[in-house]
């Protein structure tokens, strides 16, 4: 039987049962009447009597049509009455105090502003129909107290959640909601996640956890929004508190690669005090757009460059406003004012990029690859990264926490894979190796060709002379006959992966999540098997940064 049909047939039980109710209430009144045999009333009612009966018998009336009407909404919604899309992505969410169901809300408006059909449901009502109903599906899960969940998902953890279920064809992906404070941290997140994986369904991205709504966090979340419906110009739900850093190094790092071109980006902070940052954590970038392109932009649209207005309490030219912000069709403001202009204008939504160095290193370094638009433009990040911005320059940049890729605290062995542009994290992660003395780090990176692509080599050969590395292990997919990647590499050596997992180790994947981390997780189930992979992932010993 469907969810539709079953439903259905709750709704038409549960319409007999108020029948029911209704005449048994209805007998009582008569019976009631009946039996009452001497006058109603001795005398009667004040006139503001019968008017305050009135309107409490309004308000009743009102109170029953509108929780009708929440009730008819809430199956229609239940039912896919509301999207009837067959391809529509699936937002379930389970909230204690209604946050989680806010920022479902958010969710569901940012993917349809982007063309994506989305049905959104309460967990509760989210049932094994329903999972198989949907090719793609996002979960937005809060943990109340020790790791349980909302008290309406109840149902859903005792009948769904736990159960064996084939799930090979969902794509899915959980936002995790919890705090910090609590031992059991996003519980109920983690534990959906799981059964989830667990059940053959594909992660289009790993889980992000929020720590007490961290704002950081659900940027990144909304950042992954963007990626998957195809429009990264998704403005912030809530604009990064960006500091002044400046740009104090580009270098391209492999000319003549196939590849698209690679740089090398130093910056340098305004205030030293921003020096603070761990191994794993993100630098979020507030882009502008080409200098050239605001000029073309002002051309179009008639308007003065130099002209002041006010933004955030303070002055500004024009094209300076522009720069940083996204640009409406020129034809659309034709004729406005600068001001008015002005106050309609939206900030680019930020980028995020590992961070390949340390504070030690005094700079905060970053490995960025140009992208570009189908037009040719340039990605306004990369673009603003490599190209537009001058050396020396001012850069708006936001360090965010990324404590799901932190290091281990110990010196367990730690075997770090990566690809392309992923080199970033890992960098940082040797760097930090490196400094405290732990020698046991085995690296697995793969590019392009050697020749052009081998990033930061000089610096990665001299760790394996001086011993901080034990193993290097390359994969240059263009270099040969047969393309080899990372996942390749890492079956072959399967003996010293599974002695150094037996031996603690922590395993840390760095870069692309379409070909890569997927193909180095099948490896590492065929391994250790998909209970003791997952046992890892929840000991932090499995770690991603993927993108």
């Amino acid at each position: 039987m469907s969810a539709n049909v079953t439903n259905a047939a709750g709704s038409m039980r549960a319409r007999l049962g108020n029948g029911v109710a209704l005449v048994a209430l209805f007998a009582a009144m008569i019976a009631f009447g009946a039996w009452q045999t001497e006058a109603w009333w001795v005398a009667s009612p004040r006139a503001g009597s019968w008017v305050l009966a009135i309107v409490v018998v309004l308000a009743f009336v009102g109170l029953c049509v509108s929780t009708w009407r929440d009730a008819q909404a809430d199956r229609a919604g239940a039912d896919g009455i509301d999207v009837p899309d067959a391809d529509a992505m699936l937002l379930a969410w389970a909230s204690q105090t209604g946050f989680g169901q806010q920022l479902a809300e958010h969710t569901a408006q940012a993917l349809r502003d982007a063309g994506t059909a989305v049905r959104v449901l309460p967990l509760h009502r989210v049932d094994a129909d329903v999972l198989r109903s949907h090719r793609r599906a996002l979960f937005i899960a809060s943990t109340t107290g020790e790791g349980d969940p909302p008290d309406h998902a109840l149902r859903f953890t005792r009948h769904v959640l736990g159960q064996p279920m084939a799930l090979a064809g969902l794509e899915y992906a959980v936002l995790a909601l919890g705090d910090r404070a609590y031992d059991r941290f996003c519980g109920f997140g983690r534990r959906l996640d799981q059964w989830l994986h667990h059940n053959g369904a594909q992660p289009m991205f790993d889980r992000i956890d929020v720590d007490a709504g961290d704002a950081g966090a659900l940027r990144h979340w909304q950042h992954r929004l963007g990626q998957l419906a195809g429009n990264t110009a998704l403005a912030d739900w809530s604009a990064p508190r960006y500091r002044p850093w400046r740009l104090q190094e580009r270098r391209w790092l492999n000319p003549g690669s196939v590849g698209g071109p690679a740089y090398h980006v130093a910056l340098s902070p305004m205030d030293t005090r921003d020096l603070d940052w761990e191994a794993g954590d993100i630098a979020e970038i507030g882009p502008r757009h080409a200098p050239s392109d605001v000029m073309a932009w002002l051309l179009a649209a008639g308007q003065d460059a130099a002209a002041d207005v006010e933004h955030g309490g303070e002055s500004v030219a024009l094209a300076s406003l522009l720069q940083r912000s996204r640009l409406p069709e020129p034809t659309s403001v034709r004729g406005h004012s600068p001001q008015t202009i002005a106050n309609e204008l939206q900030p680019l939504p930020h980028r995020e990029y590992s961070i390949a160095s340390l504070p030690q290193d005094g700079a905060l370094h970053l490995l960025v690859r140009q992208m570009r638009h189908a037009d040719g433009r340039l990605g306004s990040g990369s673009g603003w990264l490599t190209a537009h911005a001058d050396v020396g320059g001012p850069v708006d940049l936001r360090i965010r926490r990324n404590v799901a890729f932190h290091p281990p605290r110990d010196d367990r062995p730690m075997i770090l894979v990566g690809n392309g542009t992923g080199l970033a994290g890992l960098r940082a992660h040797l760097k930090a190796r490196a400094l405290a003395g732990h020698r046991r780090n085995w690296l697995v990176f793969g590019e392009r060709q050697r020749e052009h692509d081998f990033h930061h080599r000089d610096e990665i050969e001299g760790w394996l002379r001086d011993g901080h590395l034990q193993h290097l292990d390359l994969a240059f997919s263009r270099d040969g006959a047969q393309r080899v990647y990372v996942q390749d590499v890492l079956r072959a050596n399967a003996a010293r992966l599974r002695e150094w997992i037996n031996e603690g180790a922590a395993i840390y994947v760095c870069g692309s999540l379409e070909g890569m981390a997927p193909a180095v997780d099948a490896v590492l189930r065929e391994t250790v098997g998909l209970d003791a992979l997952e046992a890892m992932a929840a000991d932090g010993r499995y770690c991603r940064d993927v993108y």
